[in-house]
């Protein structure tokens, strides 16, 4: 867990938020054990930016893997930044119901919940006839 926490702080350190000024990190650990990061990337056209969970998820699919088994968030103050809507629907594309999403304070506290309790009774894949 150590390693993917300091995945997820370091990208927060390379995060481009200018506009907001709420730098976010995010590292996706796979059910095959790749680690992949992401930071949020803002731009003139705020808030038309990316954030940190769905750069993470573009550079796990970039890499062939679709199997998301933990996810570390770390946010730039005390306050826990939980996934917002958007990427909560994305995690969820790659996830399963033992998927864990951890929360990182900047000074370490850490909160965890599994990615149920985030977003109860989703719509995903499974959900469609295809």
């Amino acid at each position: 867990m150590k390693a993917l926490i300091d995945l997820a702080v370091r990208a927060r350190e390379s995060a481009y938020a200018p506009y907001s000024n709420h730098p976010v990190g995010a590292a996706i650990l796979t059910e095959s054990g790749e680690l992949f990061s992401g930071c949020n990337v803002e731009n003139a056209a705020y808030p038309e930016g990316v954030c940190a969970e769905a750069g993470a998820i573009s550079a796990m699919i970039l890499a062939g893997e679709k199997q998301i088994q933990d996810v570390v968030i770390a946010g730039p103050g005390e306050h826990l930044c939980t996934p917002c809507g958007g990427c909560r629907q994305k995690i969820r594309e790659f996830s399963t119901s033992k998927t864990q999403i951890h929360v990182v304070s900047r000074s370490g506290k850490i909160n965890s919940f599994l990615f149920d309790e985030l977003l109860p009774e989703s719509f995903g894949p499974d959900c469609l006839d295809v």
